[in-house]
């Protein structure tokens, strides 16, 4: 099984360009799978994976019920999929026991957003010339501006700035490069670090740790919670809460959807409809609050 499982995340770095990322996910939801088969079922040759049949992936699935999300449990699912499809693909298997299993339905949430007046406090926090402040500015002013990911934000190198056009270049999911507009603030705040810097060769890391290494997502995570403190912002808001921010107010300011998508990076139209509904959500509460006839005492 392990052999099988270094062949498929090899097939998933050549030809499919997945990222270091998924390709981690991918093992060890597998790995997690082959510990179900060897404790369950005894199964550790290879060759055995033939036994494996839909009610063995349904049982699997039933035991982790009770301690993974709905979310989870379908990222799992979806995993074994992808696997099992390749084992077809490569005739190691003729049908794959994946095919007809349903996934369970995901509750809908509503992304965290903030206000456009907490956005600004945000921004405008913790002010200092020192060159770690100068930094976590540039990266929340980067990460409201353009929409970014954590993981796009971390992945950025000097060079990747465009300064006179106004552009960055992102590298997202699947290594899909796309180009985004900086705003003017965003774009004074990185000039500010960058300058602090000393003006740093373009082939750099963009965001630097204390040490002269790159800035790990992780770290900005952390330094945001503090920016948060120092606003007085006294609500939970992780660095993706910038992302949504970014979306639900630019179709709030009367964007598209479809400039939306492109802004960000998605795929599909569906993942950005998600949006609408914050907007239509926030929209209500306006009107509660507003109209004369629909006031709560």
């Amino acid at each position: 099984m392990h052999t099988l499982i270094a062949r498929f995340e090899n097939y998933l770095t050549i030809e499919r360009n997945s990222s270091p990322h998924t390709r981690s996910a991918y093992r060890r939801d597998l790995e997690d799978f082959c510990r179900f088969l060897t404790t369950t079922y005894d199964l550790t040759d290879a060759s055995q994976i033939k036994e494996i049949d839909r009610h063995t992936l349904r049982r699997y699935l039933a035991q982790i019920h009770a301690t993974h999300s709905k979310t989870t449990i379908n990222r799992k699912l979806s995993t074994l999929r992808s696997f099992f499809l390749y084992l077809v693909r490569e005739g190691i298997i003729t049908i794959s026991p994946a095919a007809s299993l349903s996934a369970p339905r995901i509750d809908r949430y509503l992304p965290s957003v903030l206000t456009v007046d907490e956005a600004s406090a945000l921004m405008e926090a913790r002010p200092a010339n020192d060159e770690l402040s100068l930094r976590d500015r540039a990266i929340v002013e980067l990460l409201y501006s353009c929409g970014l990911r954590v993981s796009e934000a971390v992945a950025l190198n000097v060079g990747h700035l465009d300064f006179p056009q106004s552009l960055v270049r992102v590298f997202g999911k699947g290594k899909k490069e796309r180009i985004v507009p900086i705003g003017s603030k965003a774009q004074q705040a990185l000039h500010d670090y960058l300058t602090q810097r000393g003006r740093p060769e373009e082939e750099e890391p963009l965001f630097l740790n204390h040490r002269g290494g790159r800035l790990t997502a992780r770290s900005i995570e952390r330094n945001l919670k503090q920016r948060l403190l120092d606003a007085n912002i006294l609500r939970h808001a992780t660095p993706h809460a910038l992302r949504h921010t970014f979306a639900t107010h630019l179709l709030d300011a009367g964007a598209d959807l479809r400039s939306i998508q492109e802004l960000l990076g998605h795929v599909s139209l569906s993942t950005t409809q998600k949006y609408t509904q914050v907007s239509v959500d926030q929209l209500l509460k306006v009107y509660d609050r507003a109209h004369p006839r629909n006031r709560k005492k």
